[in-house]
């Protein structure tokens, strides 16, 4: 799943996170109905994050088990000679320069060109003649290669999630040269079994580095679903992220589809009339979020039923409430209210009556809601004092942008109607005054108070899931009819990178 830049660790897991080909996997004649989240990553970011292969195939050499290399040959004169490389491990290693393409339809290629690598450890040799055995020498070596690697990276479906295949690995030897004890001057016995080991050295080296990439590639891919998963759930709140049609794979981008269905506890709501069309998304940004109108107000009513709609306002918060504006009629209102109790003594509570429905347009977010307003004045010793309850119908146009990290929620356009009012400062609730402060104040101060407060939580919850971690530039947040697209350019944290190797591999 490709969600918030939720979302993505080098190359291989990020492009094997977002794009999953469907080899096993059955989707339907209409696999777009069921699609409820896309997210499309284009060539320039392939381009971006290919900076970080190199630190992708420098774990895979150095977590390589190269096993020890046994051979014999019968050589003129000298009898049958015997030979072992044991103890080979990396010591030095360079890449020079890593390419990525995008195969039309078919895979990511990913060509990493000069590495080069320096192996060490020990050579065991000995020669056995028609009638004994002698005994066998030992000697340090270090191998010096340069290394061309090519990688085609097929993608495969296994239970709606990634598999990836990086089995098709190529390594291309220029220069593999061995050095006895450190004699970097040719001699008969390096020149003897140079000749002996190279071919099978190439084999074993071949064999375990590419081994150890695909298994690399696993890990982080793994690892990359496993992150997306979370940054999509919230206590018993989740989004099934799993595969809702074939990846698609073209020249300039790749893109998933998933089937973005809300799961709370035991119920979940399927989607089957999907708007989405590969035309809506463009490939000017570096990474594109699309995300329909029934994910989004599915999660909204799982948020209801989860009683997170729920909000307090105490002290400050209140006061800057209530007292939005210095007039006579605001003053008058607000004693008759409180009846002269402090703010420090009183407590606002707003919550939804009912779950709030959400429709996207191209003005914004329309938010529809059934809220309530209960204030109560704290008498100390005795029970709260209910000095205003009210339920009220709003309806409200909300602009969303992303910008130093934090998500802004801003109200554009709302309207409310009064459906039940209780004030014991106003029993019969026909004072004008009361009526229209109150009516004002909501409009003024209570929704952008409100608006605010859920979007300081969200960015609590999207930082808690690492977003703030990844350099997010220029986001834009676009509303259209049933559904909003979020697209935006991004600098990779290669700290996130380093630290899953060092700690995984």
């Amino acid at each position: 799943m490709c969600w918030a830049g939720r979302m993505v660790l080098g190359t291989f897991s990020l492009l094997l996170g977002l794009v999953q080909a469907a080899a096993a996997c059955e989707f339907g004649p209409f696999p777009y109905r069921g699609t409820g989240i896309v997210c499309r990553m284009t060539k320039p970011a392939a381009l971006l994050l290919n900076r970080e292969t190199a630190q992708v195939i420098q774990a895979a050499f150095r977590n390589a088990q190269f096993p020890n290399i046994t051979g014999e040959r019968s050589m003129r004169l000298l009898g049958r000679v015997a030979y072992g490389l044991s103890g080979i491990q990396v010591n030095d290693l360079s890449i020079g320069r890593s390419e990525v393409e995008l195969k039309e339809d078919s895979a990511i290629h990913i060509s990493i060109r000069n590495v080069t690598a320096s192996f060490k450890g020990t050579l065991t040799y000995g020669y056995a003649g028609a009638w004994f055995l002698q005994l066998f020498h030992s000697v340090d070596f270090e191998i010096e290669s340069s290394i061309d690697l090519q990688l085609n990276i097929n993608l495969m479906c296994q239970k709606d999630q990634v598999a990836p295949d990086a089995s098709d690995c190529y390594l291309t030897f220029h220069k593999l040269t061995l050095h006895l004890q450190g004699d970097k001057q040719p001699g008969w016995l390096k020149q003897l079994f140079t000749d002996f080991i190279s071919f099978t050295l190439k084999l074993v080296l071949k064999r375990e580095v590419c081994k150890e990439i695909n298994a690399v590639a696993q890990t982080l891919t793994n690892y990359i679903l496993d992150l997306a998963a979370n940054f999509v759930r919230d206590g018993d709140i989740a989004v099934d992220i799993s595969l809702a049609s074939d990846p698609v794979i073209k020249a300039t981008y790749i893109e998933s589809h998933h089937k973005g269905i809300v799961l709370y506890k035991n119920s979940s709501s399927r989607l089957s009339d999907s708007v989405f069309s590969p035309s809506l998304l463009t490939e000017s940004r570096m990474l594109y979020f699309w995300l329909s109108e029934h994910s989004l107000s599915s999660l909204a009513a799982a948020a209801f039923l989860d009683g997170q709609l729920l909000l307090d306002l105490r002290g400050e918060k209140l006061q800057e409430l209530f007292e939005m504006e210095d007039t006579e009629v605001q003053r008058k209102a607000v004693q008759m209210i409180f009846q002269g109790t402090s703010y420090n003594d009183s407590v606002a509570k707003v919550w939804s009556l009912r779950q709030p429905q959400i429709s996207f347009q191209p003005e914004g977010t329309i938010v529809r809601s059934s809220v309530a307003v209960e204030v109560s004045i704290l008498l100390a010793g005795e029970e709260p004092l209910v000095a205003l309850y009210m339920e009220k119908e709003i309806t409200a146009t909300i602009q969303a942008t992303y910008a130093d990290k934090k998500l802004i929620l801003q109200p554009v356009d709302s309207s409310v109607e009064i459906k039940v009012f209780k004030c014991t400062a106003d029993p019969s609730g026909e004072d004008p005054s009361i009526q229209s402060f109150l009516q004002n104040m909501i409009l003024v101060a209570g929704i952008p108070e409100v608006i605010s407060n859920i979007g300081s939580a969200l960015t609590s919850l999207l930082n808690s899931k690492r977003l703030d971690l990844f350099d997010i530039i220029n986001p834009e947040i676009i509303t259209r009819e049933g559904y909003v697209i979020v697209q935006l350019d991004f600098g990779f944290p290669s700290h996130l990178l380093l630290n899953f190797l060092e700690k995984s591999l």
